[in-house]
């Protein structure tokens, strides 16, 4: 009989809204940062690609499940929300013609496109 692992209520609630706020899947973000990490240097020999952070640390959390969270994800959940909040209190005057923070926006894993 498999036993069922409990995860702390704090860490259930940072699980949802870290899921909320990175609205774009696993395959779309590696998608984003293998084209941002395809400069000049593009990439290196190890499996990850050396994709660019902190959107790889997203990555490998959004390829977990909640019962395998390492204090340390817990941390990258923490301050990615934290990061997509603040960019989105941030907002321009001109939303999202404003490339750069849209950028900034889909290095964290959070289309704001999505979001209308």
């Amino acid at each position: 009989m498999a036993r069922e692992q409990r995860v702390e209520p704090e860490v259930e609630q940072l699980w949802q809204v870290f899921h909320d706020r990175v609205n774009v899947t696993s395959e779309q973000l590696r998608t984003w940062l293998m084209t941002q990490g395809s400069g000049e240097e593009a990439f290196g020999p190890g499996p990850d690609l050396d994709l660019p952070q902190p959107g790889r640390q997203i990555l490998a959390v959004k390829r977990k499940r909640k019962v395998d969270l390492t204090p340390d994800d817990i941390d990258v959940m923490r301050e990615t929300v934290d990061e997509i909040e603040e960019l989105l209190d941030a907002r321009p005057d001109v939303g999202l013609s404003d490339e750069g923070w849209r950028r900034s926006l889909l290095d964290l894993g959070h289309d704001p496109m999505l979001d209308h």
